[in-house]
């Protein structure tokens, strides 16, 4: 690789552009941004990026529709959105489900969760295969207590997790032969197969698949992809493979045809795929399921490997802004991974990073509605874009940080107006926040409320847009019992540098790390990362009397994990393991995938600590063990990078000297009037240099906002900023406030209620057993004031609600007096009675709407 002189490119391909980069040994890394569809210059963008590095490189011309020849590289990665994409469209290939008999609507059902709660139509997207083939057999457990009748007249045979089942219905291999040729006629050629039970006993489906796969179809085991428990979300994932893994491959196939000999004759050239937990893999391997979180993932592990620090071992949130939406996720020096997600409608059971998003980016639409400010869900997109864009387009949050002179039009590409060449449009802008704050301010006067300024309704705008931002990054954290504050944030993305201090701020977070390609941190996380092999298989075990058996299939699993490792080119030392099981309390249907700790507390020890710190309580039933699961990395990465704190402990820091660049009048929250910021360029300030706040740094490709009340350390490989505390706030929220309606702060704490609802609403489906409340969220989690009325309540079933302040006026006035300021009552549905929540005991109600105060006595 680039160690013995060749070139590392690193190519992650988005819907609007495509980031390249490539590590050049002996010179400067290069850096490339092009249109990922550009069908007038060239067919495929990342093959145009890889054309350019070699140009650039060579010096010699590379014409554009010839060949490329792959010697002068060493390793090409690439993370894609085309399984994305696809699925998202429904745009996959044509597929048939092989599924156990009488399960045919099986996928057509799925769960009783709703795509919109509110939605009455109850319309749901269409499940992806076309065609369904019922195979006639059947397995059946057989349970402990019927042992007897179990093994009377029935073949007996053992599952992988050790259990008996019996054989009810044998396999006929003829007559699946028969249906496979018909849809084999009609054009199919791939299919998945999904049966009843196979995640434990998984020899009828790979009868199967070797059938199919001899009579030329492409195939996916439900038993293979990811062996766990619950057919319907294993089912969708297995169609969803075979749905979309044509689509990859002809994709693989298509960037093949770009290189002399095509991919499959390379030696010398590693040509490697990120894949949705965060791991490489050889592009022979890749398929459609892994690769649906192909682009984000590489973000992760490329904030992840610049930003961590293994000595202070701060945990760190990733926070992705784009144009159309945010991405927030969280490290700690270990991948956080999830194994049940929905997207586009489809369960997905497959370790993927816990990546959470949120429609709001550089795109929101600005809008004041019942005299509320709201930023998003909805984009300008691209086209029309923001309205500086000179496209008519809508006020988004890109003007409001133009208006407020946190952009720089002369900084900023001159690609705008009818011939491509004009800057953006700060005129169009200006007029259209001054018609704005006049229809606001029309509303306030009627009121008698004092009027805003062009420059508050902007900010305004900034704060909600920063305040929703700043809700998944409470989810991902204080949900789960960690503290906000206590974390680091990694900001990237081509809009993150603008919010960085403001969303900091608001969460309580005093340090905030932005590396200098964090515009392009996607793809120079691919450079970063490593290639990865996932093993899982599942068991039926109490952990206390099967330590043994399961230190033995570690063993096992970690033996060839090696061996299979060592045939991609890796020998013993450069690979290590990570040892996981999927534990549980009995009688619980929450699961904790629970990574061996390096210290020698056990895996028991870490479950009961991480099951307090979620769900504040643990239990003295048995710790059941429901799968077992080996994550084996192999070391591929070029370059290893230095942490930010190592960087900043060594640095002689000094205050930048001489005048700046540039200067921009901007508003900043607690200015009565613009203040003169000055505008340093990245690329000329020295190294060590210590810029104070109000100020902007400008890079080629992103511009970061330096708060007042902050600084900036600008070091090697990136930019610290540190938050001065300030007097007046306690976690971003003033610590005095008036009294004045103000529908700013409205929209702020609106934000911030709805989270702590959703947050009991999240605990509360992890805990429960019920279908009602783990799929349909017939419950409701909700704030009140201390009269009883609503002020926040989340997307759950409501009608639990509405006559709740009625029962806690008239019905129970001698209580509510005993109420104090703060005090919270949260309602719910009867059958989750009983049920502990963080800090809050939830009573069983009667179903009546004066019966909702008994929750008075329960939560006091």
């Amino acid at each position: 690789m680039a160690g013995d002189g060749k070139i590392t490119i690193s190519i992650d391909r988005g819907g609007t552009f495509t980031d390249v980069h490539a590590i050049v040994p002996g010179k400067p890394d290069i850096i490339l941004k092009l249109l990922s569809v550009d069908p007038a210059h060239y067919q495929d963008a990342p093959t145009e990026g890889v054309r350019q590095i070699l140009e650039l490189v060579t010096g010699e011309p590379h014409p554009r529709g010839q060949p490329l020849k792959l010697d002068r590289i060493g390793s090409l990665r690439m993370g894609t959105t085309v399984a994305t994409n696809a699925l998202l469209e429904r745009k996959g290939a044509r597929s048939v489900l092989l599924t156990t008999k009488g399960f045919r609507d099986l996928l057509k059902i799925g769960d009783q969760s709703r795509p919109n709660i509110f939605d009455l139509s109850m319309a749901r997207p269409g499940v992806l295969p076309e065609g369904v083939v019922e195979v006639n057999e059947r397995i059946v457990p057989c349970h402990p207590s019927a042992d007897k009748d179990c093994f009377s007249g029935a073949r007996i045979v053992e599952g992988v997790t050790g259990e008996k089942f019996r054989v009810v219905q044998e396999l006929n291999l003829e007559e699946v032969r028969s249906e496979l040729q018909r849809y084999k006629e009609q054009g199919y050629q791939s299919l998945s197969v999904a049966l009843v039970h196979s995640f434990a006993y998984p020899e009828h489906e790979r009868q199967i698949g070797e059938l199919a796969e001899s009579m030329g179809f492409s195939v996916t085991l439900s038993s293979k992809l990811q062996p766990m428990i619950k057919i319907v979300p294993r089912g969708m994932s297995a169609a969803a493979d075979a749905y979309l893994t044509p689509v990859i491959k002809t994709y693989i196939d298509s960037i093949s045809s770009s290189f002399e000999g095509g991919l499959e004759r390379q030696r010398e050239c590693r040509f490697e795929f990120m894949q949705s937990d965060g791991g490489l893999v050889d592009f022979r391997r890749f398929s459609g399921l892994k690769a649906i979180l192909s682009g984000p993932a590489a973000g992760v592990v490329g904030f992840a490997a610049t930003s961590w620090d293994p000595t202070e071992k701060t945990p760190v949130i990733g926070f992705d802004m784009g144009g159309t939406s945010t991405d927030v996720s969280r490290f700690d020096g270990h991948l956080e991974h999830v194994f049940g997600s929905k997207v586009a409608g489809v369960l997905i059971q497959s370790p993927q990073l816990d990546i959470n998003t949120v429609a709001a980016g550089g795109g929101s639409i600005l809008s004041y509605r019942n005299g509320l400010f709201y930023v998003g869900p909805e984009s300008a997109s691209a086209h029309p874009g923001p309205a500086c864009y000179r496209k008519g387009g809508p006020l988004t949050v890109t003007d409001a940080n133009l208006f407020l002179g946190r952009l720089l039009p002369e900084y900023f590409p001159h690609i705008f107006g009818p011939n491509e060449d004009q800057p953006l449009d700060i005129e169009v802008t200006t007029k259209l926040f001054n018609e704005l704050t006049q229809k606001i301010n029309a509303e306030r006067k009627e009121k008698g409320q004092p009027e805003y300024a062009p420059e508050e309704v902007a900010l305004g705008f900034l704060k909600v847009a920063d305040e929703s931002m700043a809700r998944p990054i409470r989810n991902l954290t204080q949900a789960r019992g960690f503290e906000t504050a206590s974390h680091h944030l990694a900001c990237f993305g081509g809009a993150g540098g603008q919010h960085a201090c403001s969303v900091a701020a608001s969460l309580g977070i005093s340090r905030i790390i932005i590396h200098k390609y964090s515009s392009v941190l996607s793809a120079y996380g691919l450079a970063l990362a490593e290639v990865v092999k996932e093993s899982q298989e599942p068991v039926s075990a109490d952990f206390e009397t099967s330590q043994s058996s399961l230190e033995k299939r570690f063993n096992d699993m970690t033996d060839s994990a090696t061996a299979e490792m060592s045939t991609q080119g890796f020998s013993a030392d450069q690979v290590r393991h990570e040892l996981y099981l999927n534990m549980r309390y009995e009688g619980s249907d929450t699961s904790l995938m629970i990574l061996k700790p390096e210290d020698d507390s056990g895996f028991l020890e870490q479950f009961k600590t991480r099951h307090r710190r979620e769900f504040n309580f643990n239990s003295d039933r048995a710790v059941l063990v429901d799968d077992i699961r080996v994550r084996t990395i192999a070391s591929s990465n070029v370059r290893t990078e230095k942490s930010p704190l190592v960087q900043l402990r060594e640095a002689s820091l000094q205050d930048v000297s001489g005048t700046p660049d540039n200067t921009t009048k901007a508003y900043f929250d607690g200015y009565s009037s613009r203040i003169d910021t000055p505008v340093y360029l990245l690329d000329k300030l020295q190294k060590n240099a210590r810029v104070h706040g109000p100020a902007v740094i400008i890079d080629k490709t992103q511009t970061i906002v330096v708060a007042p009340n902050s600084i900036a350390k600008i070091l090697d490989t990136c930019i610290v900023i540190d938050l001065k505390e300030e007097q007046t706030t306690v976690n971003g929220v003033p610590s005095e406030l008036s009294s004045e309606i103000d529908p700013i702060r409205l929209s702020i704490f609106g934000h911030r209620f709805m989270s702590i609802a959703e947050q009991m609403g999240r605990t509360l489906q992890k805990t429960s057993v019920s279908t009602n409340i783990k799929e349909r969220l017939d419950f409701s989690c909700a704030l009140f004031s201390p009269d009883g009325g609503l002020v926040a309540n989340a997307p759950h079933v409501p009608v639990h609600l509405g006559s709740m302040q009625f029962a806690v006026r008239y019905q129970h006035q001698k209580w509510l007096g005993n109420l104090r300021d703060g005090d919270v009552l949260v309602a719910n549905h009867p059958s989750c009675g009983g049920t502990h929540l963080p800090d809050i005991t939830v009573s069983q109600s009667q179903c009546t709407p004066t019966s909702l105060a008994t929750l008075t006595k329960r939560y006091r």
